[in-house]
């Protein structure tokens, strides 16, 4: 088994979306260990604000099946049908496989974004603070503790199957000074 991490974003009907890409992926891949999910403005695209989470898992599928059935996830939500500019219904990324890095079929890991990006960083710190980004030395909480960058992204109540994945107090600990 090769041990997963996932980046899950949409900014089109985001809870339906979310839940029903969480839903696939658990009956594609089986037990998933969620972070907590953060709403962030849209990054290199106009468009309405994400949700966005990571899930972490293991699968025995060589990456480019897993990239296959990821791919097929998404268009069962639409994701290739929608022809709206900057309307992204559900974004399935392979952002770590296995120790995995460079350009394996076709596919670059870890994922750029996985170390760029607030909207990635920061729920990976707290699903695995303690693993290490393949291909460095460094752990996701270390990395998220030195991150530099000025996305704004807030952590919002999310529930699937009656599960809140975002904890209260960490919403109330990081809630924005200014309406939204």
């Amino acid at each position: 088994m090769t041990t997963v991490l996932l980046g899950i974003g949409s900014n089109h009907d985001r809870e339906r979306h979310l839940a029903r890409g969480l839903d696939a992926l658990e009956q594609l891949l089986g037990r998933l260990e969620l972070s907590p999910v953060f709403e962030s403005e849209s990054v290199g695209m106009l468009g309405r604000r994400f949700y966005n989470m990571v899930v972490g898992t293991q699968t025995h599928l060589p990456l480019a099946d897993l990239q296959a059935a990821l791919k097929a996830i998404e268009a069962a939500c639409g994701r290739r049908e929608t022809k709206a500019p900057g309307r992204v219904t559900l974004d399935i990324d392979i952002l770590v496989y296995g120790t995995l890095t460079g350009v394996h079929d076709g596919i670059l890991l870890p994922r750029r974004e996985t170390a760029r990006n607030a909207f990635v960083l920061w729920p990976l710190a707290l699903l695995a603070p303690d693993s290490v980004l393949p291909g460095t030395a460094q752990r996701y909480a270390e990395l998220w503790a030195g991150w530099q960058g000025d996305q704004s992204l807030w952590p919002v109540h999310f529930e699937w199957h009656g599960r809140a994945l975002t904890p209260d107090e960490l919403i109330e600990a990081h809630r924005p000074s200014r309406a939204l």
